[in-house]
């Protein structure tokens, strides 16, 4: 079956954001912890999450057009900060109802009955996930207009990290799978990782 621009085109809108969504596969998701310059806390999911850099340690992530309300990209822009979350099996239901539209000035937080987390040591306004095994914290480096529809590369400098200590691996690397983190494709789709392989560095 060959699927063109054309019939891309004709699908009906929440087809077709399944499939492209499902085109690269399953993607990290995370929800993004924000708060406005009052005070006001929000969380979104988000799966378009993607390493940038090492050094400086740099993580990407898209936001959709800002034609409506966007509270994260509003935030973000006010504060300069935000925290991302990785999700895990025991929090997943509330997670993925952070996805709704809820008004200006509701947290997701309240709504969900999921815990805000802060790091005021590090001066962070932003509130992570309590219940999250593995969140970040991160500082605004660049925004990066996608003229073709309007989104935007939102890029973040790590500044901290919130990890147990038995997760991390002797290569530096982090056991994901212990994490029990999750993944997604489409809007509505979420799995579990699992590793059938590791392999030495590759060199020519």
């Amino acid at each position: 079956m060959i699927i063109t621009t054309h019939h891309i085109d004709e699908m009906e809108k929440l087809a077709k954001v399944q499939l492209i969504t499902s085109l690269p596969g399953a993607k990290p998701i995370v929800l993004v912890g924000t708060a406005s310059s009052e005070g006001t806390t929000n969380l979104a999911p988000f799966s378009s999450i993607t390493h940038l850099g090492s050094s400086p340690a740099l993580i990407g992530m898209i936001t959709r057009p800002d034609s409506v309300a966007r509270h994260t990209l509003d935030n973000i822009l006010s504060t300069k900060q935000w925290t991302l979350n990785h999700i895990h099996p025991k929090m997943l239901e509330s997670a993925h109802q952070c996805s709704a539209k809820y008004p200006q000035g509701e947290s997701e937080f309240t709504a969900t009955e999921l815990t805000e987390q802060f790091y005021k040591e590090e001066k962070f306004v932003a509130p992570a996930v309590k219940e999250s095994i593995i969140k970040y914290g991160l500082t605004l480096e660049d925004i990066v207009d996608i003229k073709a529809n309007g989104t935007k590369l939102i890029i973040g400098r790590v500044q901290f990290i919130d990890i147990p200590k038995e997760l991390l691996l002797e290569n530096g690397g982090i056991n994901l799978i212990k994490a029990d983190s999750l993944c997604s494709t489409a809007l509505d789709t979420y799995f579990q990782l699992s590793n059938p392989q590791t392999l030495p560095y590759a060199r020519a």
